[in-house]
């Protein structure tokens, strides 16, 4: 079962699979340790939280190294929008790309 990635407006915009984050289009950008979500080059942006990278306000868990690139993992499909939600924490899911 594919776990997908949410912005704020309820759109998917990203999957995850292993530990890896991929865009909609399959392209590896992100690692997943834990709840801590990582560029892929390893530095820190925030924590994933119901399917959404959000800023907790937890400091920064530093840098877990460039694992390498996984290639890509294909589109899974669209699972359509689940609607808009605010958990109260900024959705930073841009910052993968920064």
């Amino acid at each position: 079962m594919t776990k997908y990635i949410y912005n704020s407006h309820g759109n998917a915009v990203g999957y995850i699979r292993e530990k890896y984050i991929h865009l909609m289009n399959g392209q590896a950008i992100g690692q997943i340790n834990r709840s801590h979500v990582h560029k892929l080059s390893g530095q820190y942006i925030g924590e994933l939280y119901k399917d959404m990278v959000v800023d907790k306000h937890l400091g920064n868990y530093g840098n877990i190294g460039n694992p390498g690139n996984p290639g890509n993992a294909g589109n899974p499909g669209n699972p359509g929008n689940r609607g808009a939600i605010n958990y109260g924490y900024p959705d930073i899911f841009h910052k993968l790309f920064e």
